[in-house]
């Protein structure tokens, strides 16, 4: 899944239930699949996957169900690096939110369950 360009991240709600997948970038850092939200810490999935911290993953038509950790926030410089390398061909501008100090402090890791 990490060479995946985008993914379909969809956590779980309070009730277990899934909520709507949102379509985001991820990178593999480390052996790690590594997300950010571009809109930081108040973006609906990312507050949804701090409640439960489960969710279902799916890109290129394989689902995945994954626990989503807090990143080591010594690992966002390499984040960054593989999100500029991964992503290159989009704008400076486009790249520039998700290497923002915004984005970086909304970045979690999928484990698999």
């Amino acid at each position: 899944m990490g060479a995946a360009e985008e993914l379909a991240l969809a956590p779980l709600q309070r009730d277990g239930t899934q909520r709507k997948p949102a379509t985001i970038w991820v990178v593999r850092v480390g052996g790690q699949l590594c997300v950010r939200s571009v809109n930081g810490r108040t973006s609906c999935w990312f507050r949804a996957v701090q409640v439960r911290h489960e969710g279902r993953i799916s890109a290129g038509g394989v689902e995945k169900d994954v626990t989503f950790s807090d990143v080591d926030l010594r690992l966002n410089d390499e984040i960054d690096t593989a999100y500029r390398a991964k992503y290159r061909r989009y704008e400076a501008k486009i790249i520039g939110s998700i290497v923002s100090s915004e984005a970086r402090s909304a970045t979690i890791r999928l484990l698999p369950c």
